[in-house]
């Protein structure tokens, strides 16, 4: 199978800039696969994993991967973004995306050999800053081991705030998001269930916060980091919801969530699905610590300066500098910032430019909810960069738990007064230094591959510098990040935590070994901080490295460094703050731990050994009194330190109020009343564990102790201030930056007694000083032979007359001057380092001399000899073959010396090359001669050995003068130098030396006072570069003289292993073991072909020197490491694991198992013990067997062979006589062995060395199991289970032409669990053959028997389906008791509900009692976490019993007798599937479209039609039906996928159940037993036999004697069974025999009838549960008769229902206009409708103009619903969107919502009042309008009615409103409801409103007042009701008045005129006067 996961890529641009919308597409041998669309989203993050099915074929080197990201475009084509295909034959490893502040670099494409999985950063250019980067994980066959799960479920959310809002969910882990659904109100139910997958170790994950934002019209998150641990979960908890821009605002509302995080192999918790609880304790089950509220909280960390930070900048720069020759300057500074990280936030101090000391002096004020979830602060040192992005110096972390205490835990007085409170203390830190670690601090030109250690990832090699800083914690209401300046006042304070005390480290170096692969000198160098670092400048030279030495060959495996009895020494000073007071409680505290431990394992031993109980009391009342003698010692006080600070009083106060309780309780237990052993002992290990919790001190400024091996890049830390290392030889393994211990090479081992304490306690050094301290100057004389003369002299010697060791220094022995308190002691004496001049030979017994012959190519094509005719392999001139000499102590093994034909050469053993100028001789060379070659050139070897005899003789020489001169030669400076000349040198040196002495005779301690360089050092003054690279070159060397060891002899008894890994293709080692005790090491001879070798070898080390106390090497002697390979004819031999074992100074030690270890996983086990013996006389050196006749050592062991001993007698285990039984009953699955299948498998089994072989299976697809099923084997096997070796399986296929290849094999290893204790049967279990006593005739008779059960009544049966179904039977079962209606009240049967699988149910024996099934497995190991492949199953089982040691004896009779039949049986299979739960989401809108697909063998069943849409827990019902052919078809594989209707169906996951395993099982695994006989009805019998039949095979089975029934009971095994007196009374049970029988059955511990709960698992996840799934299988042999009828669990369907409600009258409702005349009044209507109706709302029609609220409606509401009866809930189906193709099935409860409106016609209406009522439990309504209050509302449980029982309920109830805060009465309404069944309907139909068929009861128009109308459409009725009826008088007022206004306006008008013709008459007056 090859899987492909797509997890992410970064940086994505497109062509038009346009954010991109992206996918990636996967393309394998031309089928094609891609992601989902990421939108809008330049670093799209995908998690996705492909597979293609490769049958069996492994990859092809060339075989191609074709990966592309295109941007989706909705129109147009998609345009390509980034494209790549992995190169050919690529290792595949992984290694996740790294962190953001790593992303922007470019990532190299880096190919690591061996590892799995391979990391593709592709980099293309666009016209952008910064170009995209694709991460793809390319795996091969192999499993993943994801890295974990996180799931989230959003049940529903609280109190949120506004009005008519819709919220919605938003979760975001770690760059992936998910978010809700849309929903409505305040109160609003979710219930939604997200699953983020994540590629990244488990460390990396949980620094990731978890955010939760609820988006309405702002938004209110919570964050929280992932701090429970892997497996662990917060089940239902509230959480509360915050405003992120405004903390002190205070809650806004609470969100109900599930949080899990899940690893491989990890069971999620069950999240049960409750139902909505109205009156939940919100606040008791927030998400916070226990007993606090949450608050608003000031974190204030002060940062005030950084010291010795390394330097970052221009390192690309400075490299480049270094290529091209020119001077680079090395002293680039840093320019700091610090980070500070919190709870997802993050805030920044300034930067200081240039300053490797800066000083900040800023306050960062960071606002957070308090307590917060979240464990820890982290605290970066960045580097800032002004082109690219920050570079991270180091990364420190503080832990909350470590500098707080939530209080309450502890009872004591008041803590202090500067502590917020009493009993705890919030988090309070320094003011103190934090040190920084990471990765080493040489300057690199290139990335620097240990960057992730700067990150805080891994444990750091190197020290980075420290910052000081302080951490302070207020509780305030209102907070405000910020960043401000530290007052000067505050930075005074400061200064006392910053005064220096001088300390001194002493390290003195034992031995080195274990060293591999060692070509050059090696030197060690300790440091603390920046002190003794050769590459640091800013300290004072000191001594903190050891001289050079070459590595010596330790004659097997390993080199080590020939210190012999002078041992290097290393002293350095330094300065830090003085901790004393903290150290000290510190190590009182371990010294405790130590103690308590201790004394706890000497209980157990002894309890395990089986002592006498006064023993183990003793050694308890010894226990107690240590603990209760410890707890009583003072801790150092505080009072008279300056440095202290608020968290040291406060962890002294906890650890006292610790210490007194655990002194209390341990006087309680020793004086109070006699109390369990196992309660102390718990009791005790709890103590130990709360003195660890207090063993930690988060304010120890000092930088941990490095040893480093300069040569190799190594580091390790050494812990020992005055505790209980200090000054103790102790044993460090060194390994390299970023390994793990599983490296095949350990670096070295190194032996080191270390002392650190105050220069001012420097006196106390004395007691722990061993050996003598000497002190010496050095200079070397150097000199060049002159060509000419051929004599010494220093004329043209390019190098200084006197230097140091590299000859680049100049040290005349003027320049040097002692230290101060020192003096010379004598002249300069010559003195070689001897250590630097052993021959590359040392340690060999045998040597290869090699030497190369030279030929030339002349024009003429002819071969000649060369000016330099012999060379050395790197082409150096070297010595003719014929004058090479054997050295001294050296014979010849060969007579002449041979061509080395063993490489790649021609038949000649000539190689050819062509010299390109200026390079004098070739660069490569090949076999093959071509024209254009120049050179040739072969390899001439002699081999020589080294003779004892010459090797003893040389001893005694007394050495030469040219020795004594001390010269020491090389042929060039720079190479390895030897002691004997030789004629190709031309340089040669000696060491001159002067020792120094001490003025005061202070002993060892004076060694503290060597400090700064001795004297100056003469250069040129001209070389800028003289200060700083010479500055303290000439340091002294310190040594330490031991005049003798002790000398010591091992004996190693090496007797097997088992369980090894399988390291070659065939599924086994070739392993042999190799032992290393200090510089000597030994190998065991080579057992072939298995993974359980036994060696049984005894290896000696005759004479080992120790050097030291002989005291303490006998108390803690050195360890011995054991290192197991893997032995290949061709390339390297394989590492295979490691173990560290310690040495027995007691004769004849017993064995005992030692884990092997291969980095973090197990290896197997190694049974081995070790001897050390003293010896008092010398050996003879180094010659096994020629030991002196009175030696002091015991006699050696037998010998197998030559130098070949075997484990003694006393030591090797003791053997009995065993019998091992083998049932071979057949095997399974096999997969092909090359290319062809297995066909004729054989079974090979051994044991004890002891081997048996099985018949052959003639055709493994026809009958997998064997003819003949069982083996015996007679062996010796040892009579202590702990040595019992395991038992090996091997399938071996018989081919043709005698090819038996071993096709599987597997290791069984726990013996103990198969063997059995062979007892004489007894009489009650055997089976009387003869007995044939008949069954009595009411067994014959039992069908007629209580005939009255038969005649049921329909009508009653028919009335029991409708309420009880099996549905009911599962829900009762489960505890749902609101689902099962009253089916538990009528006494039926239960069901068990199993968490788990069948199989791994208790007392079942995981249904594999007859035979068990082993995996087989074939191939290598693969790499780490991986298991070798499974390639098929072995069915047997075994018994181990033992034999009388005399073979004449009688044997114990066989286990496996009376076997069933191993033919094929043809078998019905009924699979119900139940329901799934929690499965994960396939489509994007978080759910998934499940279907059932089952398969057995060839058969299979796809349901794919009758897919459950849009749900992650569907509840299928469904009962399938297959046959099948046992064994054959065994495997029942059940699948859920997910359909889709485009693309291709997923697979969801699945799971396999072993039908033969429940089929063989003597439990009855077939099919469930029930607790009752019945012959109809829910609880129908549905198994082939009766019970009664069902006992007799039982009886058969386990050899009982059969029952003998009599009238009404039963007779078995000497007990009675009868017929119960309360049996309840059911018409549907059977004959009284068969219940007695089920009775019996069901006590012999059987199968119940059961429903099981199996994980379904993915391939693309293997180890991650993908749900649940709910299901029980039955298996029916057809040969026993055809089963019974089946269960229906078809799901329930919802019944259509109608809910009539009539609304009549209204009363009292709230007056909320104003007429225009000023009276108040309402237009009354009401609305309608059920929950999940929403759309479906119903009014009534308008009451106009209530004066006084009482409306008249009479006006029906007709709602249809669905309805489960048993469940009590409505159903609603509902499309989600209208584009969804299936509609969804949602659960309601049946609730109904009345509310009144007032209706406006111009504005919106007003909403006045509202009634909410469950139908279920309804409130009684008031008979009249007076009587209908509020108090209805708050009726209790008793006096709720429910409609469905009262079928119509009528009266008045009230509606409510909130009016400041306080609910009033909006008005009553009376109305009438009745429930009616759709058949109800068609019968008495009624009609919505008070429309046709207005019936049933018919309605009447409503009675209104004739003043209800609408004014804007009567205006007669307006005048006559509104305006006449109360304003006539004033309307006829008006007319009146009007009127005579007019009267009077027309008398006004016309009245002057009138007077005016009056007066003058004009028509009178002329007339008259003419006349």
């Amino acid at each position: 199978m090859l899987r492909v996961f797509i997890l992410c890529a970064e940086r994505l641009h497109t062509e038009d800039d346009d954010v991109s919308d992206a996918y990636c597409r996967v393309v394998y041998e031309g089928s094609k696969k891609k992601t989902k669309v990421i939108k809008n989203n330049i670093n799209p993050v995908w998690n996705e994993g492909f597979e293609w099915d490769l049958k069996g074929i492994p990859l092809d080197s060339g075989a191609e991967l074709h990966l592309v990201v295109k941007d989706h475009e909705k129109m147009g084509r998609n345009s390509l973004q980034v494209s790549y295909i992995p190169p050919p034959g690529m290792t595949p490893f992984f290694q996740p995306p790294p962190q953001p502040e790593a992303r922007e670099k470019p990532v190299e494409l880096d190919t690591v050999t061996g590892t799995r999985c391979l990391q593709i950063s592709v980099e293309l250019s666009y016209q952008t800053q910064n170009s995209p980067s694709l991460y793809v994980v390319v795996l091969g066959t192999a499993p993943v081991h994801a890295g974990g799960l996180v799931r989230v479920r959003v049940i529903e959310g609280r109190q949120l705030p506004g009005i008519n809002i819709k919220p919605v969910v938003k979760v975001t882990v770690g760059g992936q998001s998910k978010r809700t659904r849309i929903r409505k109100g305040n109160n609003p139910v979710f219930d939604e269930t997200f699953f983020l997958n994540f590629f990244e170790s488990p460390s990396d994950l949980f620094d990731e916060p978890i955010f939760i934002t609820v988006t309405i019209s702002r938004k209110y998150s919570f964050s929280h980091n992932a701090l429970f641990p892997l497996g662990h979960a917060f089940l239902r908890k509230w959480l509360l919801l915050s405003d992120p821009d405004d903390l002190s605002a205070g809650a806004k509302g609470y969100l109900k969530v599930s949080l899990f995080v899940l690893a491989a192999g990890d069971e999620a918790p069950v999240d049960k699905k409750e139902g909505v609880v109205d009156k939940e304790d919100i606040e008791g089950n927030l998400l916070r610590p226990a007993g606090l509220t949450l608050r608003g909280a000031i974190f204030t960390l002060k940062v005030f300066r950084a010291e010795d930070l390394p330097q970052m900048d221009d390192a690309f720069m400075d490299g480049m500098r270094q290529v091209l020759g020119f001077d680079s300057n090395r002293k680039n500074l840093v320019d700091p910032l610090v980070e500070v990280n919190f709870a997802g936030k993050t805030m920044c101090s300034k930067i200081m430019e240039k300053n490797a000391n800066p000083q900040w002096n800023q306050s960062l004020a960071m606002p957070i909810r308090f307590p917060s979830m979240c464990e820890k602060m982290r605290v970066r040192v960045l580097d800032w960069d002004r082109a690219s992005h920050n570079d991270v110096i180091g990364t420190a972390h503080l832990c909350m738990s470590k500098i707080s205490a939530p209080g309450g835990a502890i009872d004591g007085e008041t803590l202090i007064s500067t502590v917020d409170d009493s009993l705890g203390f919030l988090p309070t830190f320094g003011p103190c230094y934090v040190n920084l670690y990471g990765s080493l601090r040489e300057f690199t030109a290139f990335n620097d591959p240990h960057e992730a250690l700067n990150l805080g990832k891994g444990e750091g090699v190197a020290y980075r510098g420290r910052v000081l800083m302080e951490l302070s914690t207020k509780l305030v209401d209102t907070v405000q990040a910020s960043v401000e300046d530290i007052t000067n006042d505050d930075l005074l304070v400061v200064q006392k935590f910053m005064r220096k005390r001088k300390y001194s480290l002493f390290a003195s170096f034992y031995s080195a070994t274990l060293l591999q692969d060692v070509d050059d000198a090696i030197q060690f160098e300790v440091s603390i901080g920046n002190y003794g670092n050769k590459f640091d400048y800013t300290c004072l030279p000191l001594a903190s490295t050891t001289q050079f030495s070459r590595a010596v060959f330790d004659g097997c495996h390993y080199y080590y460094l020939p210190w012999g009895n002078v041992k290097p020494v290393v002293v350095l000073s330094s300065e830090w703050e003085d901790v004393r007071p903290r150290i000290e409680a510190l190590n009182m505290i371990l010294a405790m731990v130590d103690r308590l431990e201790s004394n706890l394992k000497e209980v157990q031993l002894e309890l395990k050994s089986g002592s006498d109980l006064e023993d183990v009391e003793l050694k308890v009342v010894n226990l107690l009194d240590q603990v209760i003698a410890d707890c009583r010692v003072e801790l150092p006080l505080l009072d008279d330190w300056s440095c202290v600070t608020q968290l040291d009083r406060a962890l002294r106060h906890l650890r006292l109020n610790n210490l007194q309780q655990i002194e209390e309780a341990a006087t309680a237990l020793k004086h109070g009343p006699a109390t369990d052993l196992s309660t102390v002992l718990d009791q005790a290990e709890d103590w130990a564990l709360r003195l660890h919790t207090m063993a930690e001190e988060p304010q120890n400024s000092l930088p941990g102790r490095l040893v480093g091996d300069l040569d190799a890049h190594l580091a390790e830390e050494v812990s020992g201030h005055c505790g209980k290392h200090c000054g103790e030889l102790q044993t460090v393994f060194l390994k390299y930056p970023q390994g793990g211990s599983g490296d095949s090479k350990l670096p070295a081992q190194i032996r080191v007694k270390v002392w650190f304490g105050l220069a001012a306690d420097v006196k106390h050094f004395n007691q722990f000083a061993e050996g003598k301290l000497s002190v010496f100057a050095e200079t070397y004389e150097n000199q060049t032979k002159l060509a000419l003369v051929g004599s010494w002299g220093t004329t043209g010697l390019t190098y200084p007359r006197f230097s140091d060791v590299t000859g680049r220094v100049k040290l005349p022995k003027e320049s040097f001057k002692p230290s101060p308190g020192w003096s010379w002691a004598g002249e300069w004496v010559i003195s070689p380092e001897k250590t630097m001049l052993y021959d590359t030979d040392a340690g060999h017994m045998s040597f290869t001399e090699e030497v190369f012959e030279n030929q030339m190519r002349l024009p003429g094509g002819q071969w000649i000899g060369m000016p330099e005719g012999y060379t050395d392999v790197n082409g150096e001139k070297a010595v003719p073959k014929d004058e090479v000499e054997c050295p001294p102590g050296w014979v010849w093994s060969d007579e002449e010396w041979s061509e080395d034909l063993n490489r790649a050469v021609d038949d000649q053993g000539w190689e050819y090359g062509l010299t390109i100028p200026p390079d004098r001789r070739p660069k490569a060379w090949v076999p093959a001669e071509k024209m254009y070659h120049t050179n040739r050139r072969r390899r001439w070897i002699r081999l020589r050995r080294r003779d004892m005899q010459k090797m003893e003789a040389l001893k005694k020489q007394r050495p030469d003068e040219a020795e004594r001169e001390g010269w020491e030669y090389a042929s060039l400076f720079g190479w390895r130098f030897h002691l004997k000349p030789r004629k190709t040198d031309s340089f040669r040196r000696r060491r001159w030396r002067c020792r120094m002495e001490p003025l005061e005779k202070t002993g060892p301690a004076a060694i503290f006072a060597l400090e700064c360089s001795l004297g100056s050092v003469t250069e040129d003054k001209s070389d800028e570069k003289s200060v700083t690279a010479t500055f303290g070159v000439n340091r002294p060397t310190i040594s330490c003289l031991f005049h003798s060891g002790t000398r010591y002899h091992l004996r190693c008894y090496l007797y097997q292993a088992r369980e090894l890994l399988a390291m070659d293709k065939d599924s086994f080692s070739d392993s042999y073991a190799i032992v290393s005790f200090l510089h000597q090491s030994q190998k065991t001879v080579t057992v072939r072909n298995t993974l359980n070798p036994t060696w049984d070898q005894t290896l000696i080390f005759y004479e080992v020197e120790v050097f030291g106390d002989a005291d303490v090497t006998e108390r803690s002697p050195p360890n011995i490491v054991v290192e197991l390979y893997d032995q290949d004819t061709y390339g390297a031999d394989e590492f295979m694991g490691r173990c560290v074992c310690q040495p027995s100074t007691t004769p004849s030690p017993r064995l005992a198992w030692y884990p092997i270890r291969m980095g973090d996983r197990s290896a197997g086990e190694l049974l081995a013990a070790f001897e050390l013996i003293r010896r008092e006389k010398p050996a003879v050196h180094h010659i096994p067997g020629q030991e002196p006749k009175d030696s002091d050592l015991p006699n050696p062991p037998p010998q197998r062979e030559p130098n070949v001993y075997m484990v003694p007698q006393g030591i090797k285990p003791v053997l009995q006589r065993t019998a091992v039984e083998i049932l071979a009953w057949g095997v399974r699955n096999l997969k092909n062995f090359q290319l062809a299948s297995v066909t004729s498998p054989s079974l090979q089994v051994e044991c004890g060395g002891i081997m048996v072989q099985s018949c052959v299976i003639r055709s493994t697809k026809k009958k997998p199991n064997f003819d003949i099923n069982t083996l015996f084997i007679d062996v010796r096997l040892p009579c202590e289970e702990l040595y019992m070796p395991p038992i090996i399986l091997k399938i071996i296929d018989n081919r043709q032409f005698g090819r038996k290849p071993v096709v599987g094999q597997c290791t069984i290893r726990n013996l103990e669990d198969y063997q059995e204790v062979v007892q004489t049967p007894r009489d009650d279990v055997l089976i009387d053959i003869d007995d044939k006593e008949p069954l009595i005739t009411s067994q014959v008779g039992s069908v007629t028997y209580q005939p009255a059960n038969r005649l049921i009544n329909q009508s009653i049966k028919q009335q029991e389906e409708e309420v009880m179904d099996w549905w009911s039977k599962f829900y009762a079962s489960t505890g749902e008791t609101n689902k099962c209606g009253n089916y538990l009240e009528k006494g039926c049967d239960k069901l068990q509900v199993y968490d788990r699988p069948l199989e791994k149910i208790e007392g079942f024996e995981r249904l594999s009692d007859f035979c068990q099934t082993f995996k087989l497995y074939r191939g290598r190991n693969q790499d780490e976490g991986e298991d070798p492949s499974i390639v098929g199953e072995f069915k047997g089982m075994f018994k181990i019993y033992s034999l009388p040691e005399d073979p004449s004896t009688s044997a114990p009779p066989r286990q496996f007798r009376q076997l069933p039949s191993n033919s094929i049986e043809e078998c019905l299979v009924r699979v119900y599937i139940i329901q799934a739960t929690g499965l994960q989401p396939k489509d994007s809108n978080g759910k998934c479209d499940p279907y059932v697909k089952i398969s057995l063998g060839n058969k299979s069943i796809n349901d794919h039609d009758n897919y459950l849409p849009c749900t992650l827990d569907p509840v299928f019902g469904k009962l399938f039906e297959l046959s099948c052919s046992l064994p054959v078809e065994k495997d029942l594989r059940i699948q859920l996928y997910d359909y889709d209707m485009l693309t291709k169906d997923e697979k969801i996951g699945e799971t396999v159940i072993d039908l033969e395993n429940r089929f063989l099982s003597r439990y009855g695994a077939c099919c469930g037993l029930p607790q009752s006989y019945c012959l109809s009805g829910v609880n129908r019998w549905r198994d082939q036999l009766k019970p009664s039949q069902l006992l007799v095979r039982l009886c058969e089975r386990r050899y009982y004697r059969r029952p003998v029934y009599k009238q009404d009971r039963v007779f078995f095994r000497g007990r009675e069974y009868t017929a119960g007196e309360r049996e309840p009374p059911n018409p549907h049970l059977g004959p009284l025999v068969e219940r007695l029988s089920l009775l019996i059955l069901r006590r012999q511990g059987l199968v119940p009838e059961h429903v099981e709960t199996r994980a379904l698992l993915s391939p693309l996840q293997p180890d991650m549960e993908q749900g649940r799934l709910q299901l029980w299988v039955d298996v029916f042999p057809k040969s026993q008769g055809p089963p019974g009828p089946p269960f229906n669990i078809t799901p329930r369907k919802a019944k259509k229902f109608y809910l009539r409600c009539i609304i009549w009258n209204t009363s009292d409702v709230i007056l909320d206009d104003v007429s225009l005349t000023g009276e108040k009044m309402s237009d009354i209507y009401i609305k309608g409708w059920l929950h999940g109706h929403e759309d479906h709302k119903q009014k009534t029609d308008v009451h106009y103009r209530s004066l006084g609220g009482e409306g008249n409606f009479n006006w029906r509401f007709l709602f249809p619903f669905h309805y489960l009866p048993a469940e009590q809930l409505c159903t609603i189906d509902r499309k989600e969107h209208f584009w969804s193709l299936d509609k969804n099935e949602m659960k309601v409860p049946p609730k109904i919502t009345i509310q009144i409106w007032d209706n406006d016609k111009f504005s919106f209406d007003d909403y006045l009042g509202c009634l909410e009522m469950d139908l279920h439990h309804m409130q009684r309504p008031a008979k009249s309008p007076e009587k209908c209050t509020l108090d209805i509302l708050s009726q209790g449980q008793d006096k709720l009615v429910s409609l469905f029982q009262q079928k119509t309920v009528k009266g008045w109830w009230p509606c409510v409103c909130d009016s400041n805060g306080e609910k009033i009465i909006a008005g009553k309404v009376e109305m009438s409801l009745e429930i009616v069944s759709e058949q109800e309907q068609d019968e008495r139909p009624a009609g919505q409103g008070r429309d046709e068929p207005n019936m049933n009861p018919h309605l009447e128009d409503p009675q209104r007042p004739e003043t209800s109308f609408l004014w804007f459409s009567s205006p007669y009725k307006t005048l006559k009701y509104i305006l006449w009826g109360r304003y006539k008088f004033l309307i006829l007022l008006f007319i009146l008045l009007f009127f005579l206004f007019l009267f009077i306006g027309v008398f006004l008008y016309s009245f002057p005129n009138y007077a005016a013709m009056k007066m003058v008459g004009p028509f009178s007056g002329p007339a008259k006067g003419t006349k």
